[in-house]
């Protein structure tokens, strides 16, 4: 593990002040137990990083504080300049603006169609008219390749289709930063490898900075520019770097049985 994360301990600051989101020393607990700590890690502009682990390690978690949701028990983020933590009032909605969430399940709205639940955003949070709202969406849901499906409803359409509406309404407010918390769990692997493409094409074309939180493998090689894996047993962070070099040169046991399908 040192080799991994000593490359990055020892960038420059010049890189360091060109990082999206900053974490630095997190620690997080529940009911007196910790989870994990000593969590430290930057993500640049435009990459898709990839936070992954087993079942327990705290991954959604740490999503979770990264947004605001949940206040670490020790440390801090920084994104885009601003702590959420610290922030309040519109400090705090101006920052929370700046990201975009699509949730595992999509968590659309059921009794809304596709282009309704897109344009929630955009009637929260700015005065366009109506006109404009439902120009932008159709463009979200374009972007998407669901321009056939606007009118449909949450039932009548796929899980693939549901994760990529969720996508569609994490960036109806345009932002630079968007956070997928299990974009491909339940997906059958064409359906699966079609989100991964989808979330490359969406880095690269619009220069968007992802943070994915993913324990399925394949995706995470498709995917990952860079990548932080979490550990259940100890109870932080084991390593980081390029998902494809950690596969090809584990810097231990744990990493190696994850990357290469290993039973213990």
């Amino acid at each position: 593990m040192g080799a991994v994360l000593a490359d990055r301990a020892e960038a420059p600051a010049a890189t360091r002040r060109e990082a999206v989101i900053e974490v630095r020393d997190l620690a997080m607990g529940f009911g007196g137990r910790t989870l994990f700590r000593h969590v430290t890690f930057e993500v640049s502009p435009g990459e898709v990083f990839v936070i992954l682990g087993g079942s327990g390690c705290g991954k959604s978690t740490l999503l979770k504080i990264m947004i605001g949701l949940y206040q670490p028990t020790a440390g801090e983020v920084t994104i885009l300049g601003g702590h959420l933590a610290r922030a309040s009032g519109e400090a705090r909605r101006a920052l929370l603006r700046q990201l975009g969430v699509m949730w595992q399940s999509g968590a659309l709205f059921g009794s809304m169609t596709l282009l309704e639940n897109v344009m929630l955003p955009l009637e929260a949070h700015t005065d366009l008219p109506r006109e404009a709202r439902e120009s932008v969406a159709r463009m979200k849901l374009g972007l998407v390749g669901l321009s056939d499906a606007e009118s449909r409803l949450p039932a009548e359409i796929s899980g693939g289709m549901a994760k990529r509406a969720g996508i569609a309404r994490a960036m109806a407010l345009d932002p630079p930063v968007l956070f997928l918390d299990e974009p491909s769990a339940g997906l059958d692997p064409v359906t699966s490898a079609g989100l991964d493409r989808l979330i490359r094409d969406l880095a690269r074309d619009l220069g968007t900075t992802f943070v994915v939180v993913t324990h399925e493998l394949q995706s995470i090689l498709a995917i990952g520019d860079r990548c932080v894996m979490l550990d259940k047993e100890a109870q932080g962070m084991i390593a980081q770097g390029d998902p494809r070099e950690l596969r090809e040169n584990p810097p231990n046991d744990t990493v190696r049985r994850f990357f290469r399908r290993e039973a213990e």
